[in-house]
């Protein structure tokens, strides 16, 4: 009888966390870059807001920034804590709680990127 099991080994470790399946190193010490990076940009970091589906409840967009899953998370926490607001982090969309449009785009502006209102 044949195993399904394949050996890739360790996938995650409560001293880490989460692990490289190439290199079993923690994702934060990854040297191979098997880990896929964020969605290309052009460049341009967009901010909106969106209310549809939500109840009526307005929340801040951030896409188009060329970062990886933990650098956005950390530009995330970054900017929910400067607006004092919670939120979330998927798709590679920051979302923030309300309507801090104004708020953020002054945040990214002085970091050195290019940044624009889009939508309403």
């Amino acid at each position: 009888m044949k195993s399904r099991f394949t050996g890739t080994g360790l996938v995650y470790s409560t001293d880490s966390g989460r692990m490289c399946p190439s290199c079993r190193q923690a994702l934060g010490n990854c040297r191979c870059n098997a880990i896929p990076k964020g969605p290309p940009s052009d460049g341009v970091v967009r901010v909106s807001i969106q209310t549809k589906g939500r109840a009526g409840k307005g929340v801040t967009l951030v896409s188009g920034l060329a970062l990886d899953a933990v650098a956005l998370a950390v530009m995330g926490k970054q900017l929910k804590t400067a607006c004092g607001s919670g939120g979330t982090v998927k798709d590679g969309v920051i979302e923030v709680q309300g309507d801090h449009r104004d708020r953020i785009v002054e945040l990214l502006k002085a970091q050195g990127l290019v940044v624009k209102r889009a939508g309403g």
